[in-house]
């Protein structure tokens, strides 16, 4: 692993083993005011509900490991935030709203002062992509497409869902203690790569297929930032939570019901420190084109399943834990917390009528066809959906969020969000560490550079689908409002280890001069 101590079999030897402690911070350490709470509640899906990350339905045969809710608060005595991370595929703004008014009226936290997060977890449960009621406005056959040949959200599922969410945070508000703080940055880039692709023909297509000859480069960058914040007891020096940012898909698909390499991050950062019950939030990056699988590989070892999974998240695990024991030492205060929210009116592109004439022929047949033509007739069902959806809101609200803990800041949108934006943002702030957090409080779609809707662009994520459809300046627009408002923080100084308060003498037996004889 570049720039890392720890290598990859040793961590995944602590991942089977069980883990040793390593590193704890002083215990003598005295209290800095500042608190962190932390908190987890079980989401797990039921074997035989809708599998989301889809066009169309699939279903969960079997278990491989739990999902979660996982809640973190941070408080300077001033202000308090809350950031969550939940293993699923995506999280509707309906969804949300009621979560942030009942955290509210149980704690006082302001609304817009939680955030919460998707992993973009593909195996996980039923929380999207159409919301139950969402399209009985429709027609009859609208409705028969939303209902009967999309991927849809349970309402039994949401309810847990929130229920899950409003208790972790509730308890990781009441669970807040001092503790000392401290964030790092590191570095995985091997284990995420851009799946769009530039091709011969003049085109970027996504996953044009492993060891495909007319692959000419890479359509975009990767994100290899692995920026962590630890919260350590200063009584004891044990890590008790810890947020963990990193860019990409959680696709790999380690079979069943999954939190998807998540599951295996988060099994590395506990098996490294030692602490089984540290708190690990996760809050994925600007990964919209970004997944595990190199499309120039020309290995054959398979790049999904168990293997894929293990080594994303033993990777990205391993690197979190190394940014960990480099920065516990350093901790202290993140003061000042702060957040600020807006919400952005962002027109939706709509379909041509002679694009909507051809996608009502096809899907007229309602019987999804085999082979190559599957493809058109999923896409002209997301534009008849798509057509429903402009009918009651042109126009789509985008919140964007930005949440400070000191000499951190968290930047928020609810997109797919192109991992080029990503490094845009970070490229145009003022902060030492700063977090993307896509799939953010709504799901809005694919938002893809305006290169890839130009001449040389393509891929799927540039296609207009009933979730996917914001104006083409879209992302530029999120990463603008993001900018601005992180500008109106002052970061919070970034905690330093403790000076020599006394030269120490030399070692008696270190001093001597060299023996010759």
């Amino acid at each position: 692993m570049r720039g890392s101590s720890l290598s990859l079999t040793f961590v995944l030897g602590v991942l089977l083993l069980g883990g040793t402690s390593f590193g704890a911070a002083p215990a003598t350490a005295p209290s800095t005011g500042f608190k962190a709470g932390f908190a987890e509640r079980d989401i797990t899906p039921e074997v035989g509900m809708e599998q989301p990350g889809g066009y169309v339905k699939a279903f969960h045969r079997t278990f491989h490991d739990p999902c979660k809710v996982r809640a973190s608060v941070f408080d300077d005595g001033k202000t308090r935030v809350a950031v969550v991370g939940i293993d699923a595929l995506l999280i509707r703004r309906q969804t949300v709203a009621p979560i942030r008014a009942a955290i509210h009226e149980k704690t006082g936290i302001a609304p817009e002062a939680i955030l919460i997060a998707a992993s973009h977890d593909h195996s996980a449960g039923p929380i999207g992509m159409i919301l139950p009621g969402e399209f009985d406005h429709a027609s009859p056959l609208v409705q028969e497409l939303a209902y009967k040949k999309s991927s849809c959200a349970n309402a039994g599922y949401l309810a847990r869902v929130q229920q899950a969410v409003m208790d972790a945070v509730v308890e990781a508000d009441s669970k807040r203690t001092d503790c000392r703080c401290a964030v790092g940055k590191g570095r995985e880039e091997t284990v995420s790569f851009n799946r769009r692709l530039r091709m011969k023909n003049g085109l970027s297509f996504s996953h044009p297929g492993v060891g495909n000859p007319d692959i000419v480069g890479p359509a975009g960058p990767i994100d290899p930032d692995v920026v962590v914040l630890g919260a350590w007891d200063p009584k004891t020096g044990n890590l008790t939570g810890c947020v963990v940012n990193f860019a990409c898909h959680a696709t790999t698909g380690p079979g069943g019901i999954s939190a998807d390499y998540i599951y295996y991050l988060e099994r590395a950062i506990r098996g490294v420190t030692g602490q089984q019950n540290a708190n690990v939030v996760f809050v994925n990056g600007a990964c919209g084109d970004i997944t595990q699988v190199d499309n120039q590989s020309r290995s054959g070892s398979r790049q999904s399943g168990e293997a894929a999974a293990l080594k994303v998240g033993g990777r990205v695990g391993a690197e979190a834990a190394r940014v960990l024991l480099s920065v516990s030492d350093s901790a202290g205060s993140l003061a000042p917390v702060a957040y600020k929210d807006r919400i952005l009116s962002i027109k939706r592109r709509a379909p041509s009528p002679e694009h909507l004439a051809r996608a009502m022929e096809i899907v007229s047949h309602k019987q999804p066809p085999a082979g190559t033509a599957f493809v058109e007739w999923t896409f002209a069902k997301e534009t008849v959906l798509l057509d429903a959806r402009i009918k009651e809101e042109p126009v789509a609200p985008v919140e964007v969020q930005a949440i400070q803990v000191g000499p951190l800041v968290i930047l928020a949108n609810p997109a797919e969000y192109f991992c080029q934006y990503g490094l845009d943002i970070k490229a145009a702030g003022k902060f030492p560490f700063t977090m993307i957090s896509e799939l953010t409080n709504d799901n809005v779609g694919y938002v893809p550079t305006e290169e890839a809707f130009g001449p040389h662009g393509g891929g799927y994520e540039t296609r207009l689908t009933s979730h996917s459809n914001l104006e083409i300046t879209a992302g530029r627009q999120i990463a603008d409002a993001l900018i601005d408002m992180a500008s109106k923080f002052t970061p919070g100084p970034v905690p330093q280890p403790p000076p020599v308060k006394e030269a120490a003498k030399p070692w008696a037996y270190g001093s001597l001069p060299p023996q010759r004889d």
